[in-house]
């Protein structure tokens, strides 16, 4: 049998945390992961894991050789790239995690110019709001919205994601304008909760301004909100590149405009500069280039 494969194998069920779950994964069939277990422990000499019929845990020897493990897959996945010719058209295959927010507004339009431009290249698309790891979900780059990195990632940045405060005439006929930030506690304030707290900022000449809203509605979803808000749920902090069509039709009103909701920075994560694929490369540069221009 394939041991390379076996190693694959391997990981998998280890990350997943049974066999079971490792054949979802990996998409093949219980027996065959079984077998290829087998292989592993076959080539290791030594039993890998502790199977009961509640948990799966590795043993003594199995730590050792998964870490092993890991590194050899790390070389079999990058082996293809080293012997890639750089004068070739870039080609393989890329898996991408992105926010819903930036994956509709912006990512979906950036890709269609960059595949045009690169055919032999496909790109898998990951949508969520979740923070992934990138080694454990095979993640080649993850986009993210944030003012806080974790210190080990290796980022690039891609711009800047500004927010607007609004409301819809709706909600706005029976309520007073606001005028300030502090106004903003006397209203219902729709949450986003990927950005992690109900606190909103802003600058306004040259000061930092902040109000701990609160409402009704959280959500993890700009879409969601943005469309809440339009029904006339309350105020929200919704990105820009999400409602300028609706703030430009009128069925979202800005309000504060003269304060300004602070900036997130948009990176493009990624795990290692080592032997980077050329197609990888390609696109960070691509990213890189769309984002300078929105």
């Amino acid at each position: 049998m394939d041991r390379i494969k076996a190693t694959e194998v391997f990981i998998t069920i280890v990350e997943q945390g049974s066999l079971s779950a490792a054949s979802d994964k990996l998409d093949m069939s219980r027996a065959m992961v079984t077998r290829y277990l087998a292989e592993m422990e076959d080539w290791a000499g030594a039993q890998l894991l502790h199977r009961t019929t509640r948990r799966l845990s590795l043993t003594s020897a199995g730590e050792m050789i998964y870490q092993e493990a890991q590194k050899l897959n790390n070389i079999a996945n990058r082996l293809p790239m080293l012997g890639q010719d750089q004068s070739d058209s870039p080609f393989g295959s890329l898996r991408i995690s992105c926010p819903h927010s930036i994956a509709y507004d912006e990512l979906a339009k950036a890709l269609v110019p960059f595949l045009a431009q690169y055919p032999k290249i496909e790109i898998d698309v990951r949508i969520s709001n979740q923070t992934v790891n990138l080694i454990e979900d095979s993640i080649d780059l993850a986009i993210r919205i944030t003012d806080e990195l974790e210190p080990q990632l290796i980022a690039k940045r891609l711009g800047i994601c500004h927010s607007v405060i609004c409301a819809s005439p709706k909600y706005l006929q029976n309520q007073t304008l606001p005028n300030e930030p502090d106004d903003l506690l006397l209203h219902n304030c729709l949450v986003y909760r990927y950005f992690g707290q109900n606190e909103w900022c802003f600058d306004h000449d040259g000061k930092v301004y902040s109000v701990a809203v609160k409402g009704q509605l959280k959500s993890n979803e700009s879409t969601f909100l943005t469309q809440a808000t339009i029904e006339g749920a309350g105020i929200a902090m919704l990105p820009y590149s999400s409602v300028r069509n609706q703030l430009k039709d009128g069925s979202l009103i800005q309000l504060l405009p003269d304060y300004q909701p602070k900036p997130l920075t948009i990176y493009a994560v990624y795990s290692s500069r080592e032997h980077m694929p050329q197609a990888l490369r390609c696109l960070l540069d691509h990213l890189s280039d769309w984002f300078k221009n929105i």
